[in-house]
This record gives structure tokens, C-alpha cells and sequence, in this order.
């Protein structure tokens, strides 16, 4: 745990303190921040403050009184309800700002994890809680050195495997093979594994013509559709180096079996490309001047160019999502349709831009790059961008 950083950071946003809270296990963002096992039984529930100056205070059930032994503080035992709400008071203090793992309305449900119920003893007791939003973002989705170096790495192979599964589309075709969407997604699943890469068992996605319409579309030996000349092909992978800390890549990327793509594809593919583009643009001109960035405006730059081109009905996701050591991070996310994310966009920070345009029962696009946050502010993209529809020929 990082307590002084932790504390300045507490100063830094005017807040009074951090309290943690789990029962059962349920908040693995506490666990990792403050370093603890996440894996080992919490039958009690506990609490740890941290405020802004001075030693943190440990509140922990006496079945369970070791549980938070590993972090530094004063420690309080509770054994019956009262004893519990009492030793709250006791740790907490006078009425102050608190930041707890809470999100006013879900708008962010990465970090809306404590219950309802302990945020009414909170306040019961006169504080005011504030999400820690921003401050898991510092703590949890800020990147260092090691994992940019392991996410460039996992991207030069996730750009290799999905050259590869366009290419085995092609030599399939041509020697007279039948191949399906479900053999392209073992197919990448294979060199994931060939490759020491991981995807934790959440499949890349494979879509002809319709199929993709669905944006979470999955191919299974079932409902595979056969690939064959003239389809739209839409591939999407992510995975990771398969060792700690390691940090996702996730792209996807669109292709037609043929020379000339129908000019509707060829339409929708340019007007996402072009969005994508916008959502950059408008980064790297933030942080050149040196104003804020946040995640709900970038969704807005990259969804108007989709709307002006007639298609912003059929953009129905956000524009990206935190990455990290899971593919969805609990960083930032680049969306104002699904919630509005008014967290800034800071140094050291990964993220996709991935604006699509699904047309139900016809054909779907979809452009997924990842941009990282140097510590220097520069706004980097990663691996090859795709400017073109790949001609599987």
C-alpha cells in the first residue's frame, strides 16, 4: 500500500479520508490497492480509514481480529452490532468528507460496490460520502513502465494473430476449405496459447455479414455461419501476456472476402474510421494545451462524426473502455450514452477508442485502437491503426 501517495492524493482532492469496507470478499479494488489477499475467507465485515494526516484505523471482527495485520494503523475489535456501530464512530471521528467505493446514481458501477445499508450507517453517523472514483483510477488504472512495456508486447502478437486470421480465411478459400466463424476464433485461441497470451477464458469475437450486429456476438460450433466469398467480416481480440501484471490489448478490425467491398460497407467502415480519428484529435489537443480531458467529451467528439454521417442510432455502445490488467479496466472510460464520465483523463492511463455502426439482420463496423496516457502527456496509440477494409482475397 502506498499510504504517503495515497494521503497527498486525499489532499490534493480536498477529501478528509478513504474508508474501506468488505464483507465476503465482494471489493477486490480494496484488496489490491491496499494489498492484501483477496482470496482468503472474509466471513466479518471490516473497515480500514485512511484520512489525509496521521496513522490509518483498522475496525475488524474478533472471529477475524488479524485480518488487516498486514497494514499499517491502530486497530479496533468488534464483536456484537453495537460494538460495530460504535467502533465505526470511534475510527471515523468527527463529521468529515469520506470517499468510499460508491458511484452517485451507478453512474460508474466499476467502483459501486458498497452496499446501500453501510452507506446509511456512514452518513447516520453525519459524514458526507463522496465517490472514490477518481481516486481508484490513481491507484488501480494508472499503468506503470513494466506494464506499458508488457501491453506493447501482447499488441505486436495480437497484430500478428489477427494478420494471420485474415490470412486463413484467404488460403482456406482458395484451397476450397470450409472454414466458419467459430474455426477463426479457435484459431486465434490457439495462437494465444502458442504465443503465451491469455484471454481468461472471455472469447475473442468472429462475425460475418449479421452477425456482428450483435456488438458481444460470440460464435460457438452452432450458430456458426460458414464464410465464403462476398461476406463482411468482423474480427475482434484482446488478451494479455500471461504472466503478473500483465496488461490487455484489445483491437478489432474489419474485413470483406473479395476485391470490392459493397459501397454501404465501405460508407459505414469510413464514417467510424473518421470518428475514431476525431476521438484522438480531440485528446491530443487537450492535453497539448494543457486543459482537462474527460471521459464523457471524447465520447461526444467520436459520436457526432457518426451522427452527422447518418448513423448515430446505430453507435449503440460507448465510445471505449478502461484498460488494464482486465480487459475493462477501472480507469476511465470514454462514454457519455451508457453513463456520463466526468473522471479526467490523466497520465498513464490505457483506453480504447472503438466507435461501431450496427445495422440489424445487414452488416456491422466496428474500429478499436488503444491510447495510452505517457507520463509526459503524450497521447500514444498503439500497434497499427486500421485505415482501410482488409480485402480477403
Amino acid at each position: 500500500m502506498e499510504l504517503e501517495r495515497i494521503q497527498a492524493r486525499l489532499r490534493e482532492m480536498k477529501i478528509d479520508g478513504w474508508l474501506f469496507w468488505d464483507f465476503q470478499n465482494r471489493d477486490q479494488l480494496a484488496y489490491r490497492i491496499l494489498g492484501l489477499d483477496g482470496s482468503k475467507m472474509t466471513s466479518r465485515r471490516w473497515f480500514y480509514f485512511i484520512p489525509t494526516h496521521g496513522e490509518p484505523r483498522k475496525l475488524t471482527h474478533s472471529v477475524e481480529p488479524g485480518k488487516l495485520d498486514g497494514l499499517p494503523g491502530s486497530k479496533t475489535v468488534y464483536l456484537s452490532w453495537r460494538q460495530l456501530h460504535d467502533g465505526l464512530k470511534e475510527i471515523l471521528g468527527e463529521p468529515k468528507k469520506i470517499a468510499m467505493q460508491y458511484s452517485p446514481d451507478n453512474a460508474i458501477p466499476y467502483v459501486s460496490i458498497v452496499d446501500g445499508g453501510t452507506l446509511d450507517l456512514v452518513r447516520k453517523l453525519g459524514h458526507e460520502i463522496v465517490s472514490s472514483a477518481d481516486l481508484v483510477q490513481t491507484f488501480e488504472a494508472v499503468i506503470s513502465q513494466e506494464g506499458y512495456r508488457l501491453h506493447l508486447e501482447a499488441g505486436e502478437i495480437i497484430q500478428r494473430v489477427k494478420d494471420g486470421a485474415f490470412a486463413e480465411i484467404g488460403r482456406a478459400l482458395r484451397v476450397g476449405d470450409k472454414i466458419t466463424e467459430y474455426d477463426i476464433k479457435q484459431f486465434i485461441v490457439k495462437q494465444f496459447d502458442e504465443n503465451g497470451l491469455t484471454c481468461d477464458e472471455e472469447w475473442p469475437i468472429v462475425g460475418v455479414n449479421d452477425h456482428p450486429a450483435d456488438p458481444h456476438f460470440e460464435p460457438t460450433p452452432e450458430n456458426a455461419y460458414l464464410i465464403k466469398d462476398g461476406d463482411t467480416v468482423l474480427i475482434d481480440l484482446w488478451a494479455k501476456k500471461a504472466v503478473p501484471d500483465g496488461i490487455y490489448y484489445d483491437i478489432t478490425w474489419c474485413g470483406y472476402v473479395g476485391e470490392d467491398p459493397p459501397p454501404k460497407y465501405v460508407e459505414i467502415f469510413n464514417a467510424v474510421r473518421d470518428a475514431r480519428r476525431a476521438a484522438v484529435r480531440f485528446i491530443r489537443e487537450r492535453f497539448a494545451a494543457g486543459s482537462p480531458c474527460h471521459g464523457w467529451e471524447v465520447d461526444n467528439a467520436c459520436r457526432q462524426v457518426v451522427k452527422d454521417a447518418g448513423y448515430g442510432d446505430y453507435f449503440v455502445h460507448r465510445t471505449g473502455h478502461s484498460i488494464g490488467r482486465e480487459v475493462h479496466g477501472n480507469g476511465v472510460n470514454i462514454d457519455n450514452l451508457e453513463t456520463k464520465d466526468e473522471r479526467r483523463l490523466v497520465p498513464g492511463i490505457c483506453f480504447s477508442i472503438e466507435p461501431g455502426i450496427y445495422l440489424p439482420g445487414e452488416m456491422a463496423v466496428r474500429t478499436e485502437i488503444n491510447v495510452f496516457i505517457t507520463l509526459k502527456g503524450e497521447v500514444v496509440v498503439a500497434g497499427k491503426e486500421q485505415d482501410e477494409i482488409v480485402k480477403i482475397v
